[in-house]
């Protein structure tokens, strides 16, 4: 018999078409300005790794990702952000895996820092090569982009439509 609760699996993501994002991965400090990074038109991808993660996942994950229409491309027709082609924003978001306790949130399923990081770094890595291995990406120009993991941050983002997709792993 099970409490009526559904354990997450490895990964969960959010995926959100975009026209502009911009995210400051550090905050001015002292006489320094904050730091930002951005992209156009693309997507963005906020990821959360759960316990029991692996490298294993990693492969799927982007294919997955890179290649589901959910751009929309000029003719109206839904596209992956590989055939678009567009830029891609990874957004560490940790509180994906938050589960309601009363009136707060709890964090408990989530990955260790350590091994959340090293999941997330992979992650990247392997967009940034899928990206790079597509002639159509890299005449276009577009990029990878992505935040640093385990820091609050800032995003601003428009959007064309709030296309916004949740995908677990």
């Amino acid at each position: 018999m099970t409490d009526g609760r559904v354990s997450p699996g490895f990964a969960r993501t959010v995926l959100q078409q975009c026209v502009h994002a911009r995210l400051q991965v550090k905050p001015a400090e002292g006489e320094s300005i904050p730091e930002w990074v951005e992209i156009e038109r693309g997507m963005v991808i906020y990821i959360c790794f759960f316990k029991g993660a692996t490298e294993d996942i990693i492969p799927k994950m982007v294919s997955t990702l890179l290649q589901v229409k959910l751009c929309e491309a000029d003719s109206g027709k839904l596209v992956s952000v590989l055939d678009l082609p567009g830029s891609i924003l990874i957004v560490p978001q940790a509180t994906l895996g938050g589960k309601t306790k009363g009136r707060g949130m709890q964090y408990h399923g989530n990955i260790g820092k350590e091994e959340g990081l090293q999941l997330y770094a992979s992650f990247v890595s392997q967009c940034e090569k899928e990206l790079g291995s597509s002639s159509k990406c890299t005449e276009a120009g577009v990029v990878v982009k992505h935040g640093t993991y385990g820091s609050r941050q800032v995003l601003k983002l428009d959007t064309n439509g709030p296309y916004t997709h949740l995908i677990e792993f």
